[in-house]
């Protein structure tokens, strides 16, 4: 059996891009994307990202390529996800909320040959650009890298006037110069080719280059389309940026289904109930932070559900009570673990028949672990960082989430360091503390760098989260360490709340729900809401300064009380 050839009739190497042309042949005429006043078919979507892979070939990009681009969930943004592959590079798509500095370490770092940007981000990208040329211009030393500055092309939007230009080259006039008759799609002639340049949030650290391959890319969108039970034709909303893991996938998904996308600019509260109702939305994903969006809607924005919308979620672990509210307005949660460096959604919580029997609550409280890995991930496990050692399936033991699969990322572009720290024992770690239920289920106990240590007992800030989500006041809350000097850390809590509550409230209301040592020592209202990333990550490193800001000026308080003391009693 060994002597039986391997050949293109028989193997073809996997790519989600393969995804657009069936969709083009299959659903040529169902609608395709949605957006405003704007409608594409499939046959149209494949028309023009054929032309733009044209277009992008005769710019001279060529196979592996970076190609970035700065845009919201619009149609452009989805059509690059198949073009730019098309045309043998590799799509960086950029986090729209990042500050200049930041977006151009990306672009130099990268060395991106083109970069695609939407009118609404243009003085964004002008400050980045400005930072590149600056540090281009202080690269006079010979042996240090030369610094590229990349081909510049603005999106105009369809339903807001043009702003002020940036660059030559406008979007919709790139696409109608390609020509798809002349330029035949690059063929991937290796499934373990780069599609798709991801940098990770960048929240502790400088950013880091996660580069996925074909195989990962198809894979990772089989697996979510499976275990999601997506079927035939669903009409997507696009509330989870595309820019966050390629939208988990659901670019290619999407597409690979025959559905519909339905784009918008912002998730707003009324943006997203009205395009739910006009368009009978079926699915979307998003993180735990947009349910609160939606819940806390104003009257005048609301709509009733047309029909049950099935949402994704992940991103930060979901509070069992919020789940459980947001199900009795028609939605239908699924939860998913994953990361950058899995291709998004590694574990998702695969629903067992005889949970159905179950309360509301305690089906929430089930929904909100982490559970199995998808059906193309070769395997998932908690074990201990040090020694490997598989941790007891039993609840409560804790270990680090390990994963293996060929939907795991390639590796961190230009970080071989990085990388092998990384990969070890067979395994990719993820950095994050889980426990393994009796059933075989994970659940997420918090991030390594999360876990709070108060006299030698370690804390899950997801637990007490939990709790303090279970208050009918709170809207958001966050749980960080705060130094003590005799715990060593503490638990100090950030929450966003509605109407008027006080610390004591809060604190009562925690000592009845959990043991004594996890309750947060100190309480602290956020008028203007949790500081988050764009993909509804609470910035933790930003909470955990305010803390060590609030502990050392409690201490000086201390110190100064004491003083105060001192002097007194020399007096009597």
């Amino acid at each position: 059996m060994d002597m039986l050839p391997r050949c293109d009739a028989n193997y073809v190497p996997l790519s989600p891009i393969t995804f657009l042309q069936r969709a083009a042949s299959v659903y040529a005429d169902r609608t395709s994307v949605i957006y405003g006043n704007a409608r594409y078919t499939w046959k149209q979507t494949y028309d023009r990202c054929r032309r733009l892979a044209s277009a992008l070939r005769s710019l001279n990009i060529s196979k592996n390529d970076v190609v970035s681009v700065l845009a919201p969930n619009i149609p452009a943004m989805y059509e690059m996800h198949f073009a730019v592959p098309m045309a043998g590079a590799v799509l960086n798509t950029i986090n729209t909320r990042l500050d200049a500095r930041s977006v151009a370490t990306i672009l130099r770092h990268s060395e991106a040959k083109a970069f695609f940007v939407d009118h609404q981000f243009i003085p964004l990208a002008r400050d980045a650009l400005k930072e590149l040329v600056s540090d281009s211009c202080d690269s006079h030393n010979a042996a240090e890298e030369a610094v590229s500055i990349p081909l510049v092309v603005a999106i105009d939007d369809q339903d807001v006037p043009t702003g002020a230009r940036l660059g030559e080259l406008e979007y919709e006039q790139l696409i109608s110069l390609g020509d798809p008759r002349r330029d035949a799609p690059v063929k991937v002639e290796d499934e373990w080719d780069p599609i798709a340049l991801n940098y990770t949030s960048g929240t502790t650290s400088a950013p880091k280059g996660v580069v996925y391959s074909h195989r990962g890319a198809f894979l990772s969108t089989l697996s979510l389309l499976l275990q999601w039970e997506v079927g035939t034709g669903p009409v997507y909303l696009w509330t989870l940026p595309m820019f966050h893991c390629n939208g988990w996938t659901f670019t290619w998904g999407v597409a690979a289904r025959g559905g519909t996308n339905v784009c918008i600019r912002a998730t707003k509260p009324g943006e997203m109930y009205r395009a739910i109702s006009d368009h009978r939305v079926t699915h979307m994903c998003c993180a735990p932070t947009v349910f609160s969006m939606i819940l806390e809607a104003a009257p005048d924005e609301r709509r009733p559900l047309p029909n049950t919308v099935h949402v994704l979620t992940g991103g930060a672990p979901p509070p069992p009570a919020v789940v459980e509210r947001i199900e009795r307005l028609g939605f239908h949660v699924t939860h998913a673990y994953g990361l950058t460096e899995a291709t998004g959604p590694a574990l998702v919580c695969e629903w067992q028949d005889q949970w159905d029997a179950l309360d509301s609550g305690a089906r929430a409280r089930l929904k909100a672990r982490q559970g199995v890995s998808v059906v193309t991930l070769a395997d998932a496990d908690v074990v201990d960082p040090e020694t490997l050692a598989r941790v007891a399936r039993d609840g409560r033991a804790l270990g680090e989430i390990v994963l293996r699969g060929s939907s795991i990322m390639k590796g961190y572009y230009k970080d071989a360091e990085a990388t092998a720290k990384a990969f070890r024992g067979g395994w990719f770690f993820t950095g994050d503390v889980g426990v393994v239920h009796e059933d075989g289920y994970i659940e997420i106990k918090d991030r390594s760098k999360d876990v709070i240590i108060s006299g030698g007992e370690n804390i899950s800030s997801v637990e007490v989260e939990a709790v303090l989500y279970g208050h009918p006041k709170v809207v958001e809350a966050a749980v960080v360490a705060m130094p003590h000097k005799h715990w060593g850390e503490t638990p100090c809590a950030f929450l966003a709340v509605k109407g008027e509550v006080k610390e004591e409230e809060i604190i009562r209301h925690c000592r009845k729900n959990m043991a004594k040592f996890m309750v947060p020592k100190k309480v602290v209202f956020m008028e203007e809401g949790l500081p988050k990333t764009s993909t509804g990550k609470v910035q933790k490193f930003q909470l955990r300064a305010i803390a060590k800001s609030i502990a050392r000026k409690e201490e000086e308080e201390e110190k100064r009380m004491q003083r105060e003391q001192v002097v007194a009693m020399s007096r009597l």
